[in-house]
């Protein structure tokens, strides 16, 4: 895996590996009318940040495996 990666992809994976979050905070803090700027569908289509259903939250958003790696590959 390259070290070089976006910075708001980092910025992004960092915020979410802090902890698990909603889909629904995800998608209200993330959300943009830009399409050229897709930081959470590009982490996602990466492999660093995946859906899982957890009972009593619902639906979140978490850290991969993979996304870990990203995060100590680039000292965070």
């Amino acid at each position: 895996m390259s070290c070089e990666a976006d910075p708001l992809v980092l910025d992004f994976v960092e915020w979410i590996a802090r902890e698990p979050r909603a889909y629904a905070e995800v998608i209200s803090t993330w959300k943009t009318s830009c399409p050229r700027l897709t930081i959470w569908e590009d982490a996602a289509d990466r492999g660093f940040v995946a859906r899982e259903t957890v009972p009593g939250l619902g639906l979140v958003i978490a850290v991969t495996e993979d996304g870990e790696k990203l995060l100590r590959a680039n000292g965070r």
